[in-house]
């Protein structure tokens, strides 16, 4: 189950662990911090800013956040002689936002539902369908992925993963063609995922 749940989140991460890792490695995602509560026009943009609380509480934290702005420098730096650079490039073109919250605790229940309720409510709006729920009692692990539908087109990805002293939450903003995704699989050390071509999403 550990291996599924990994396997999961680097589904939804695919992007992020492309473009984070670059972004970050020249400390461009601190000072494009995403303001709190501004939400305009991305309609699968998620308010996450309010779990920065948990900040002070986490023993380590992730916080990026890659606006559409930074994400059309980033592709500036790959080469496309490179065929790897080529598809990253490829990736991040219909994207306009990655939004991630990392928590590690110290301590079993140093954050609540009530500290994720005000995201599964975002989710709940039209449009957003859970497409995967992984559950394990024995390990105490739960994963969600969410996608958000226009049309025939994906335009944001969600994942929610919870352990007792972790807690993760990814959003993914803008156009996601998840055929491009699948052609990372193998690449980048990215594991074999198999991801579905045409998911079956299921209306909340």
């Amino acid at each position: 189950m550990k291996s599924y749940l990994r396997q999961s989140i680097r589904l939804a991460c695919i992007a992020l662990i492309m473009l984070g890792a670059f972004a970050l490695a020249r400390g461009q995602a601190a000072s494009n911090q995403a303001t709190s509560g501004q939400v305009t026009g991305n309609s699968g943009r998620l308010m996450i800013d309010d779990l920065d609380r948990l900040t002070s509480k986490a023993a380590e934290s992730v916080n990026v956040s890659l606006d559409e702005r930074l994400l059309r420098i980033v592709p500036k730096a790959f080469s496309e002689k490179d065929p790897d650079e080529r598809k990253i490039k490829e990736i991040i073109a219909g994207l306009k936002g990655v939004y991630v919250r990392v928590f590690e605790f110290d301590a079993v229940g140093a954050y609540s539902d009530g500290d994720v309720n005000p995201i599964r409510q975002q989710l709940r709006a039209p449009g957003w369908s859970r497409i995967v729920e992984v559950r394990s009692r024995k390990e105490d692990q739960q994963v969600e992925v969410y996608i958000m539908n226009n049309g025939d087109k994906v335009d944001g990805l969600a994942v929610l993963a919870f352990e007792p002293k972790q807690l993760v939450i990814v959003n993914i903003v803008g156009t996601i063609d998840l055929e491009k995704l699948s052609k990372l699989e193998g690449e980048f050390g990215v594991p074999v995922l198999e991801i579905e071509r045409d998911p079956k999403p299921r209306r909340k």
